[in-house]
């Protein structure tokens, strides 16, 4: 069913035609929704996000009479602004963590670990907050570089040096 189709549904019967809408394009919002939140979002957050896109959709065309040009477009729009809302609601609730005490929990946990976060802050500034970063923390390279103000690049060679760096400093402590 194409858009004008569609549209003419939802002006006709708005309940089928949100079924419709629902089931033709549930995999696009999805996509969107999924690309804007997966790194601040489970999975259950991500699908109550498109439930509440098509919710919101169905609202915005009830009050309008559904007087707009494209299905998609709107959905477009409706996903990426309420994507931003959850993005922002999502960040105000993580807590920033402390590294030294993101260590201690580590070193805590697992004695094992300990010698890691040793062997880590050998490394010294920024490697040692970008290994945190990375590998406990399970952030994106583009996001700690962003924030470091590195070139992409140049961390992904600061993690291939200190791969090797960290191999080497643990080979000498066994």
């Amino acid at each position: 069913m194409n858009d004008n189709e569609l549209l003419q549904l939802l002006k006709s019967d708005a309940q089928r035609g949100l079924a419709q809408t629902v089931m033709q394009y549930s995999a696009y919002v999805h996509k969107i929704a999924y690309s804007k939140l997966c790194d601040v979002c489970t999975r259950e957050d991500i699908e109550e996000a498109v439930s509440d896109i098509f919710l919101i959709f169905y609202n915005i065309g009830q009050k309008n009479g559904f007087d707009m040009k494209s299905v998609r477009a709107m959905l477009m729009v409706v996903a990426k602004r309420h994507c931003i809302n959850v993005f922002h609601r999502q960040c105000k609730q993580e807590e920033m963590l402390d590294y030294d005490d993101l260590e201690n929990t580590i070193a805590e946990d697992n004695s094992e670990n300990s010698d890691l976060i040793d062997a880590i802050k050998q490394l010294g500034e920024p490697d040692e907050q970008i290994f945190i970063r990375k590998y406990y923390l399970g952030e994106k390279n583009k996001d700690i570089a962003k924030d470091l103000g590195l070139n992409i690049s140049t961390l992904n060679m600061k993690l291939s040096r200190g791969l090797k760096k960290l191999k080497k400093i643990l080979e000498e402590g066994v």
